[in-house]
């Protein structure tokens, strides 16, 4: 934090009262932040900007061109001025360097008399040590008042009203609405000029402007205008702190509204089922502002990893409802078999929902990425459905989805069930026909074989078939030798048949080992439902 004193302040302190300002008076109104003594000529690398320099002259008084260099230096590094003891190394300013001090504006001060630098250093850092250790006091106390406040506090213009009584500056809060509040009040027909005015380039260090960002969206921006003086680094601090304090405020608000939305999850596992009629989903939606949609999609949310933390649902859905939203969806949340179940009502055109829905998938995903990179939630879209008395439709269809990621398509993360053709084939079919005895039909004697001999002969069949028949990337796939794919791929013909590869069998042979795949794994995935764990 930078405290700084006005070269005209430091001018009234006792050690100046022997001083004059010989040149560049224009400046006098520069702000010190440090106050140093330097003798030698090469100083614009050691200065940071708005020091005031102390030199006898001592390396450069008698050497014209060197005086002028030393000077130009000190311009060049925006400093606050340059005091100079007249004596037996400066008898006098000299006329060239008083021209370059007036055309620059930089003060030049001289001191008539001999003068402790000592003293003058140690006054001046003592003032802006003690300016410091004020501000930071009241900035302290001003944070620990509006905590307090915190509590007590219902609505975000109590919190503006606290800032503008401390910086005494016309502070505008415009919400994301886009609604414009003054405080304090002005006259309309004075507002607009007051707005036009925050732009202009003479009150860029009068005018400060902040957003209010809460859950990477935001929510509102603060604009500070001041007539009368510099905006300074302590305004900066208030400014910030008063906007985590609003940003505290809203999320809390968010907090209790996201905890009475969930309260409605009940309704939603109805409409889920199929249980809600079209009057009873249209005055549901008339009540939450989505009358006007396009049709809507389930999604399911689950962890990846049984054994990763549980997450903060609360968290999770205030997260889902920012990104999702901004996707022009609106969102609605309740649990279902144990896994956060989102609903998504299409404010937009149909066309283009699917990309919209993935990337913001993808948001979520970036920012729950674990710590070894992996992504620690699964997501499962189910069937767009318009009208929406058909939601149990898509909410059917994304548990599917889930079923078959999980167990068939281990690394994958995100599904849409519309994109599961093969394995959405096998599971109407099951639906209508029991397909095992179709199954073992084909690859009984595979499975008695390596149920006998602890063999691997379908996970070669399976590799084979997706291989093509290559017997090079077959081999390499599985992690053996040439020979031993030959002994096993005489095995599978003297089991199905030399004709196995031909076009027709070759087709139906390798949809029946992703059928027993699917069966296997769905049994094993249902028979376990009990066990699925939640967020």
């Amino acid at each position: 934090m930078k405290t700084m004193l006005s070269l005209q302040e430091i001018m009234k302190r006792k050690q100046f009262e022997k001083s004059e300002v010989v040149a560049g008076k224009q400046g006098i109104h520069r702000q010190v932040k440090w106050v140093h003594v330097v003798e030698i000529t090469n100083i614009e690398k050691l200065l940071n900007g708005q020091e005031l320099i102390l030199s006898t002259g001592v390396s450069f008084g008698n050497n014209m061109e060197k005086f002028k260099s030393f000077v130009q230096q000190l311009i060049n590094c925006q400093a606050a001025g340059l005091c100079i003891e007249k004596g037996a190394y400066i008898p006098s300013i000299p006329q060239e360097i008083i021209y370059l001090a007036n055309a620059q504006a930089f003060p030049l001060i001289l001191f008539h008399q001999e003068v402790s630098f000592v003293d003058i250093t140690q006054d001046i850092h003592s003032v802006l040590i003690n300016q410091q250790y004020q501000m930071i006091s009241q900035l302290e106390s001003y944070s620990q008042t509006l905590n307090k406040k915190l509590l007590t506090i219902t609505h975000e213009m109590q919190i503006l009203h606290y800032l503008q009584e401390h910086l005494e500056t016309q502070i505008i809060y415009e919400n994301k609405s886009g609604e414009r509040f003054f405080i304090p009040d002005v006259p309309i027909h004075e507002r607009k000029k007051i707005v036009c005015s925050m732009n202009a380039d003479l009150l860029k260090e009068r005018y400060l402007r902040e957003s209010v960002q809460v859950m990477d969206k935001q929510h509102g921006v603060i604009h500070i205008l001041s007539h009368d003086r510099v905006l300074s680094e302590f305004d900066h601090l208030l400014l910030d702190r008063t906007i985590t304090a609003l940003a505290q405020h809203i999320l809390r608000g968010l907090y209790v509204e996201e905890k009475r939305r969930l309260e409605e999850s009940e309704w939603l596992r109805s409409w889920l089922e199929g249980g809600q009629s079209k009057e009873s989903i249209r005055d549901f939606l008339g009540r939450n502002e989505a009358v006007l949609h396009k049709g809507g999609v389930v999604l399911l949310c689950k962890k990846k990893n049984q054994h990763a933390p549980a997450l903060d649902k609360t968290y999770l859905t205030l997260l889902f409802r920012s990104i999702f939203e901004q996707q022009g969806f609106s969102v609605f949340f309740t649990e279902m078999k144990n896994m956060l179940t989102v609903i998504l009502i299409n404010r937009r055109e149909e066309k283009g929902w699917k990309d919209r829905l993935s990337e913001g998938v993808a948001n979520i995903l970036g920012k729950q990425k674990g710590s070894k990179g992996n992504y620690s939630l699964r997501f499962a879209v189910g069937k767009y459905v318009l009208p929406l008395d058909q939601l149990s439709k898509s909410y059917q269809s994304s548990w599917e989805a889930m079923q078959i990621q999980e167990q068939l398509l281990k690394d994958e993360y995100f599904s849409f069930f519309e994109d599961l053709h093969i394995y959405r084939l096998i599971s109407f079919m099951q639906k209508h026909h029991d397909l095992r005895d179709f199954v073992m039909e084909y690859l009984e004697p595979v499975i008695i074989y390596d149920q006998k001999h602890n063999g691997k002969l379908l996970e070669t069949l399976k590799i084979y078939l997706s291989c093509n028949g290559s017997k090079k990337e077959t081999a390499s796939k599985l992690y053996i030798v040439r020979q031993t794919l030959y002994h096993r791929i005489q095995k599978l013909e003297s089991l199905l048949g030399e004709d196995f590869m031909t076009s027709e069998k070759r087709l139906v042979i390798e949809f029946m080992v992703m059928v027993y795949e699917y069966l296997n794994t769905t049994n094993s995935y249902l028979d376990g439902d009990s066990k699925t764990y939640s967020l």
